[in-house]
Formats: C-alpha cells, structure tokens, sequence
C-alpha cells in the first residue's frame, strides 16, 4: 500500500494510504477523543466525540476521526473552536443523561466519559429532562449492569458478538429508549452468558464492572500487574489488583490478538495469584450457586483420575 502526505494539525506526515485518520493521528502523539473506538473491534462511528475538520480540494469538512481514511493532501485540524465546541456538546448530552455519581462509582480515574468531561471543561448540571432509566442487574457474581450509566457506545455488542457461540448482548428499544439488552430478555442469571467478562473489559464507563473487584480497590490505589494465563494456549493477559501487599483481585484485560477470555482461565487466575480469593460461583436455572474451585477450574474429573490412581497404588 503507498504512502499519501497528510497535515494533521499543521504538521506533515507521510502514512499508509487508506488507513483511518485516528488511528494515524494516535500514532503520531496527537489525542483525539473518542469512546466508541476500539482497534480491535469494527468501526462504529456512534459517538461522534471524534469529530475533526478535515481539508481537501478547497472544501472543508466536519467528519468522525474513526471512521474517515486519509488520502493525499488531506489537512486535518483536531482542535479547532468549532470541533471543541461539537465536543463539549456530545460530552453535555451525555452527562445530562448520566448519574452525578462519579466520587464513589467504582471506575473513578480510569472513566473515559470522566477523563474527556475534565479535559473539555463540561460538568453536571441539574435539568428537568430525560435521563436515562435506573436499572441494575445484580444477578451474577462476577458481572454487574448499570443501565442509567450506560452511553451506548456498542463496544460490549461488538466484542461479544466476535465468538458466534456467545453473542448475547445487543441493542433494544429506539431512540431515547435504547438500552442494552441480553439474549433472554432478562439478566445474567437468565442468559446464555458465560461470564468472559469481555464486555466489562471494553466498556469505557462503569455501565459494565468486575463484581469481584467493586468496593475492594480504586484505579489510583495499591499496584497492579499483569499476568498470562495458564489454562491453554491462548494466554489471555489479565490484571492482578494488589494492596497493602496483599493480591486482593483479578480484572480481564482487553481480549486483543485472538484472546477469547473464559471464566474458568479467570477464576484459575484468581485460585493461583490472590491470598483470599471470593467464593466461585458456578450458573445453573437461572441463579448462580456457590460451586468449589475443582468445579470453576475445570479440575474436578482431573482430581478424581489422581485420587482414583493414588488409592490404586496404596493397595497394591
């Protein structure tokens, strides 16, 4: 693929021809806003907190960053008067949907919604308006759902629907009205969901959070390092949340490269690396029971085969 001459913010840059104006822009050290990207999941275009002034052949466009490709002589401004002023209307609409919660909302510093409202100077403001419905699904363990925090940025649809054997989240209802909805109709307990976790893995605010992790520790707290999974080959990286020396939780990164993300390589996870880890949880009719770690690990039929042959070698 050839190389076209761009200008992003007055600066000349030479980049592959065809590729999106984010992703080169990111790459050259130049932030453009954005909640709906993901460069591991398809284009969406939804939120519309991209948008940028592009330039070429003597006209002058406002196009979304994500979504538009570069070609030669394309000058690109991303932070004109008139692009800060459609962001800081997106951010506006937004917050007037959203619940003032941000001082105890478990993803308080790592919140892109929260970032961008603090970096375009918009906060909440009290309104007679609509916003959106209060409701929560608290029946899984491991998954929960805020729907009133939730901005429709369909990064959670997205990266289910990647394994044809999940799917279970999409959009429901119109207009004002969308929400996210499950394969069922109804929670996590009533779903086919398998609880990967790679819809909380995505989400950029705190409409979807690890369960296991609320309430335990911040974004700015303690330490946090990364670990590969030992289940199989795939080797999905997850976070291991440590405090006051303890290792207290065990978060999903993105499933970048191929990663599936599973419950049984989570809950490994947490049997190997954390001091106290929660009571697993196995699914079944529509609740989740309190199971043991041979049962969420997979292990079970592995421990009886040792004990079966251990009892085998103490009678011969």
């Amino acid at each position: 693929m050839g190389l076209v001459n761009i200008k992003i913010d007055g600066r000349e840059i030479k980049a592959e021809k065809d590729r999106f104006i984010l992703e080169v822009a990111r790459e050259e050290g130049i932030e453009i806003p954005a909640l709906c990207y993901d460069e591991n999941l398809n284009i969406y275009g939804g939120c519309r907190l991209c948008v940028v002034e592009v330039k070429q052949r003597g006209r002058k466009k406002v196009q979304t960053a994500c979504s538009t490709r570069i070609s030669e002589g394309m000058e690109i401004s991303t932070m004109t008067d008139n692009i800060i002023k459609k962001r800081r209307m997106v951010l506006r609409l937004l917050l007037d949907s959203h619940p003032n919660d941000c001082l105890t909302c478990q993803k308080a510093g790592e919140c892109l919604l929260q970032k961008y409202a603090y970096e375009y100077d918009v906060k909440f403001r009290e309104h007679d308006g609509a916003r959106r419905e209060d409701i929560i699904d608290d029946s899984s363990p491991y998954i929960f759902k805020d729907n009133s925090k939730c901005i429709l940025c369909g990064k959670c649809v997205q990266t289910c629907s990647v394994l044809e054997e999940r799917s279970i989240l999409n959009f429901a209802d119109r207009g004002y009205d969308t929400y996210i909805a499950l394969d069922l109709g109804e929670d996590f307990a009533h779903s086919y969901c398998v609880s990967c976790n790679r819809c909380v893995s995505v989400c950029p605010v705190g409409a979807l959070m690890d369960k296991r992790k609320m309430g335990k520790i911040r974004n700015w707290e303690g330490e946090t390092k990364t670990v590969k999974c030992k289940v199989c080959d795939y080797g999905c990286n997850f976070n291991i949340h440590s405090k006051n020396g303890e290792n207290i939780a065990v978060t999903a990164q993105k499933p970048a490269g191929g990663r599936p993300l599973c419950l049984k390589g989570r809950m490994m996870t947490e049997l190997l690396y954390l001091d106290n880890p929660d009571t697993p949880y196995t699914k079944g009719m529509g609740e989740f029971k309190e199971s043991d770690w041979l049962m969420v690990t997979g292990l079970k039929q592995a421990a009886k085969k040792i004990e079966k042959l251990s009892n085998t070698k103490e009678g011969e």
